[in-house]
């Protein structure tokens, strides 16, 4: 396993931005429908687990949601670890997008 670990400044007041947040997920399982499968999100508070499965890869981790930022980790299977950065950019931009 490889950790994953994202850190995306914000603006917005902590609760909008958690509401943004949020909708990471489900867009992800909108617009990769063919390879995300599995989705599943439970929030308690500022803080979120989720997991999903992209082309036969579990992938699972956590959000937490601070009044300046938004922290996303998780846990990538070896074979997706050479990866890493470019699953780190897409999950930044996607969520760059969902805070500005």
């Amino acid at each position: 396993m490889s950790t994953l670990n994202v850190n995306i400044p914000h603006q917005l007041p902590k609760e909008e931005a958690q509401e943004r947040i949020k909708k990471l997920l489900t867009n992800l399982k909108e617009q990769q429908a063919d390879k995300v499968s599995d989705v599943k999100e439970n929030w308690e508070g500022d803080n979120a687990t989720f997991s999903f499965n992209i082309k036969g890869f579990d992938i699972s981790g956590g959000i937490q949601v601070n009044p300046e930022s938004v922290d996303i980790q998780g846990e990538l299977p070896f074979a997706l670890s050479f990866f890493k950065g470019m699953i780190s950019d897409l999950i930044s931009s996607k969520a760059k997008e969902l805070l500005a």
